[in-house]
Parts: C-alpha cells; structure tokens; sequence
C-alpha cells in the first residue's frame, strides 16, 4: 500500500470521492509523514537500503543534543547501581545486619523493574518519550532523596523501588531509541559504555569519600541529587518534542510499510511478548545484568573477606571490574558489528567463562585484579549486541515494546541474583558469588546460541526474512553432534 501512494497523490486525488478508501490511506499516509523519526525517536522499518533510512545520531542538532542526553543518562545509572557494591559493607555496620537483609537492596528494585518491563509501551503510546525524560530522572530523585536522610533499615528496599523503576523506563526507552540508529553496535557500545563510566565512577567516589574521608555512606547521596537534578533538566529539554502522537504516528507508519493491516492498532505488549525471541532476550538480559551486578555488588566483599585486601584497595578492584566494562563496551562495539553479533558474542562469553574459572581458582590478589578487569572487558559488549539482535530479529513496530520489555525485564537480574548471592553466602559464605557467576554465564551462552540465524556475518538478518524458528540452528548442532558419536561408535 505504501508504494502506491506517491503515484496515486500523484494522478487521482482530485478526482476521488472524499469516503474512497484511497483517500483514508492517503491521510493516514500523511498523519504518519508529518511526524517525523526525529520527533518520534522511531525509526523507520528495515528495507533493502538500510543505511540510508536509519536515524543517524549526528544527522541534526536535536538528534546530537538527545544523544548526548542519554549519554549522561546512563552515567547517572552506573553511579546508582556501581556506588551500592562499594556501599555494600558500610550499610551492614551501619544498620548491624546480615548479608541477607542488606540484600534487599538488591531485591527492592526488581519489582519496579518488572513494573518498567509491563508499562514501558504504555508510557510511550500515551505520553511519548517526553513522558519518560520526565518520569525516569523523577522516580530516580524520590528514590535517592530520602537516602541523605539515612532512614531506618527496613524504609530503605521501599524507597530504592522507585529508582529501579525510573532506571527501568529509562534503560528501556534510550536503548530502544539508539538500537535503531545506524550503526548500532558503536552507539549502543558508546552508551552502555556510559553506564560502565558511571559505574567506574560512582564506586571510587563513595570509597574515597568513606574510606579515605571518613564521611559517613549516606554524604555520597548528596552529590547524585545534584547530578539527577541536572539530567532532569536536560532529559526534558531534549526530549520535549518526541510527544505521544508523534511516537503513534511513526509506529503507525512503520506498520504500514511491512503490510501489517489495521495501522491505527496499537501493538501491544501482550502482542509482543507472543514471540519466543523476546522472551529469549529478556532472559539473556536478565541472567548478563545479573552477572555483571552480581559481580560489581560484591566483588568488594569477596576481596575483603576473601582475598584479605585492604577496604581502599577493595574498592579500586570494582572501579578496575568497571572501567573494564566501559572500555569493553567501546572498544568491542566496533568490532562485534563487523564479525557479526552471533559469533563475537560466543567468543566473548567463552573467554567469560575461563576468566571467571580462573578469578575464582587462583587466590591471588593481584591475579583477581587482573581478570575482574578482563571479564569486565569482555563482558562489556553483551547487553548492546542484544539489543542489536533484537532489532534485526523483529519487526520495526515491535521494537520499543520489545526491547523495552526486554531490557527492564534484564535489569531485574540487577536485583534477582546479587540478593541471592547475599542470602546463600549468609549461610555459606560469600565464595559462593564464584560459582553462581559461573552457572549464570554459562546459561546465557545456552540461550544466546537458541537464538536463530546460526554463528554467520548476517546471519540475523537472514533468520528473520527467511522465517527460521527459535532454536532451529541449535537443534541441528545436537543433531549434528549426535551423528559424529554415533558414526565413531559404529
């Protein structure tokens, strides 16, 4: 239908009759032309010249300006997340509780989180993207406010709700946004990279701050409210334009040009969520992010009360953990998009699982240093190839539901698995981080190899024209394997 429309406006609009069919496609066509991807934050749908129809981030000063916003954006997160690691041991002698309880901080914010992953499409068809640049930096101040007031223990899993669901529409939103844009794998890099920053960053100012300045933990919470003040700000002003019917328009648009009927329904979440690759997302997401956090949370504990290290020299392996997650993310963006995302991250994930082997089996303090470094490097690229993945597996109109869910779904793992690490070390100690990394990283090689479209450069691309199903290619690599055994025992 799209295609005709240039020719039909072209000889026939004057003389058709204003309740033709034509002329309702005509303005619908129109309705969606007059918002712009700029406004919308939605690209247009894949094509045969993709490159040519994908947003660029530097194309336009908003574009540069809104960009650079979520940059800053995704600082702010790292420094929430990074700074609760390095809190961590300071809360228990604060508040005198076990690993268990101070876990909870872990746990809280998976439910908003979880509320993020179900709400994120809605957000967005009614309140566009502007609604999010004001929702995210406000949930995440009323979750950090009351911080600097140190409340009692049990008020502290109920406030830090509200930062994972500001964190959650944010992560969801600015990720759906950026995986759509050209060359996706170096800008994704560039922004999870600014979470690694932050992450980096937020650790090494509330160690120096408690360890070296004898401040008390909550003083820490006073410089992120003049940060968060500031991305509020600026969130805003970027985003002001990408209202809700210009978001509605673009999808509606993007439906239209893969033939999807009735453009004026809304793809629903529940819609999304029919398809198995999502769900094979949101649990790849959710097992990596809670590696990665499992591993920041608690990386300063293990080398306390494992490794015997000093707390200022604890606190340096995170920021090391960290910066090696943003250099990762950086430097391996570029490379992941040229090797192809199925085959870069099977080779990143296997050298994972020997980096942690080996951070787990040698007691050394400098050799622990050395791989949480290197594990970070090459754990770094794992969440923007997903993302990437996801845009070249699905349909346009799917994307910012989809990779919403997914990625607030995955954040959850932030929350899940570092609380289960504190209530299993309550009772066996906290070497158990180790092994629970370990099984983790090992079952998100399983489900990233279920994805379609086999170990190949444009492999995605193909699974998706071609139709090929959830597991197809790791169903023959069983059959495969099966066959060599059997034709050696013969």
């Amino acid at each position: 239908m799209a295609a005709a429309v240039p020719e039909a406006t072209a000889t026939t609009t004057d003389r058709i009759e204003p309740d033709t069919s034509l002329v309702k496609d005509l303005e619908k066509a129109e309705l969606t032309q007059d918002a712009t991807d700029e406004e919308s934050g939605t690209a247009p749908s894949p094509s045969p010249q993709p490159g040519k129809e994908l947003q660029r981030w530097n194309e336009s000063g908003l574009n540069m300006f809104r960009f650079f916003s979520t940059i800053y954006s995704f600082i702010l997160m790292g420094m929430t997340d990074g700074a609760v690691g390095a809190l961590l041991p300071y809360l228990e002698s604060y508040y005198n509780i076990t690993y268990t309880v101070v876990s909870l901080v872990f746990l809280a914010p998976f439910i908003g989180y979880l509320l993020a992953a179900l709400l994120n499409n809605l957000i967005h068809h009614h309140l566009g993207q502007r609604g999010i640049a004001v929702l995210g930096p406000a949930c995440r101040l009323v979750g950090i406010v009351p911080l600097v007031f140190h409340p009692p223990y049990p008020a502290l899993p109920v406030i830090v709700l509200f930062t994972g669901f500001g964190n959650g529409i944010e992560d969801s939103a600015w990720n759906a946004w950026v995986g759509n844009m050209h060359r996706a794998n170096e800008l994704l890099g560039f922004l999870h990279g600014a979470y690694g920053l932050g992450a980096t960053i937020g650790p090494l100012v509330a160690t120096a701050m408690i360890a070296k300045g004898g401040l008390p933990w909550y003083r820490f919470y006073y410089i992120m409210i003049a940060l968060d003040g500031a991305g509020a700000v600026l969130l805003v002003a970027a985003f002001w334009r990408a209202t809700a019917a210009a978001h509605r328009a673009a999808l509606a648009r993007a439906a239209a040009e893969r033939g999807a009927g009735d453009t004026e329904q809304r793809t629903t979440t529940r819609t999304v969520l029919r398809s198995p690759v999502v769900w094979l997302i949101a649990l790849f997401l959710l097992g990596y992010v809670g590696a990665e956090v499992s591993l920041g949370g608690w990386i300063v504990t293990f080398m306390l009360r494992v490794r015997h290290a000093e707390p200022f020299i604890a606190g340096l392996v995170v920021t090391f953990f960290w910066l090696g997650l943003t250099i990762g993310r950086v430097v391996l963006g570029f490379v992941t998009g040229r090797v192809g995302e199925k085959l870069a991250i099977t080779a990143y994930l296997l050298l994972s699982v020997a980096l942690q082997l080996l951070y787990w089996l040698v007691p050394n303090f400098a050799a622990s240093a050395t791989f949480v470094a290197l594990l970070g490097f090459f754990l770094g690229p794992l969440f923007p190839a997903a993302i990437v993945a996801a845009t070249k597996l699905l349909p346009s109109d799917y994307h910012v539901s989809a990779i919403g869910f997914a990625a607030a779904f995955g954040g959850g793992g932030a929350a899940l698995f570092p609380f289960a690490v504190g209530a299993i070390a309550q009772s066996k100690g906290v070497e158990v981080l180790q092994p629970i990394v370990l099984a983790i990283l090992v079952f998100i090689l399983v489900m990233w190899w279920m994805l379609p479209g086999g170990l190949r450069m444009g492999g995605l691309e193909k699974a998706r024209d071609s139709g090929e199903k959830v597991g197809d290619e790791f169903r023959s690599g069983l059959r495969w394997a099966r066959g060599k055994v059997g034709g050696k025992r013969e």
